[in-house]
């Protein structure tokens, strides 16, 4: 019993901790001259996306996968961290 306790503390603790560390990573290069924010879906969860303008740069979405980039000129689905373009508003993975 007393190696029990500590061994489902540290399960939990580590169950706990692969969870909270779950994102995904995007390495864009926006080709226009304007900065563009859209809103991304992950595990359920919302979060507002900028991308700089005239810019390579990487940008961290917190969540599980897949994650869907929702973007004017459509939905853009992830299923783990990936590289995109953007020009003309439009994104194109690569």
């Amino acid at each position: 019993m007393k190696l029990i306790v500590p061994a489902l503390s540290l399960a939990a603790i580590l169950a706990t901790a692969s969870v909270a560390h779950a994102s995904m990573t995007l390495r864009y290069y926006n080709e226009d001259s304007k900065d563009y924010t859209w809103k991304a879906t992950c595990s359920g969860s919302d979060y507002s996306v900028t991308f700089d303008h005239s810019k390579t740069s990487s940008v961290s979405i917190q969540g599980s996968t897949p994650c869907i980039l929702h973007t004017p000129s459509g939905d853009v689905k992830f299923t783990g961290d990936a590289k995109i373009h953007i020009k003309n508003g439009k994104v194109t993975i690569e």
